[in-house]
């Protein structure tokens, strides 16, 4: 049987052309992704430093650009960490990413495409302040 071939999440280029830079009136937070270290299948991928690996490819892409040098430090972007949830080595991607370097985006994302790899956007639940009611459930 041949493999199933899943259309990429994101979309890899905006069906409308390239996004406008934010500006004042349109600050909004940028997606975050989880490219899950499981395929489409359900396999673990392998190796299994894939993460790390992937995301120190991407370690100099930084707020401010990548310094090198005395000053400099070893570590991953904020834009690109490995992490593990529920057991399963993950990547966390943001999509700031896409604003300081495009092909590193793109290169990601084709990453967890070409390997077919699980992506799910993360999603943020509103945070609930000390004191303020709760709706009651359902």
């Amino acid at each position: 049987m041949p493999p199933v071939r899943a259309t990429p999440w994101p979309p890899l280029h905006h069906p409308a052309g390239a996004r406008a830079p934010p500006t004042a009136m349109t600050t909004h937070k940028p997606r975050q992704f989880y490219i899950h270290g499981l395929t489409l299948e359900g396999r673990t991928f392998r190796p299994s430093d894939w993460a790390e690996r992937l995301a120190g490819a991407m370690s100099s892409f930084r707020p401010g650009g990548g310094r090198g040098g005395i000053g400099s430090y070893i570590g991953y972007s904020p834009y690109c960490v490995p992490q593990v949830v529920d057991g399963v080595k993950c990547v966390l991607v943001s999509e700031a990413l896409k604003g300081i370097e495009p092909m590193a985006w793109d290169f990601v994302m084709n990453f967890a495409r070409d390997n077919q790899l699980q992506v799910a956007e993360v999603c943020v639940l509103p945070e609930v302040l000390p004191g303020a009611p709760r709706s009651p459930a359902p």
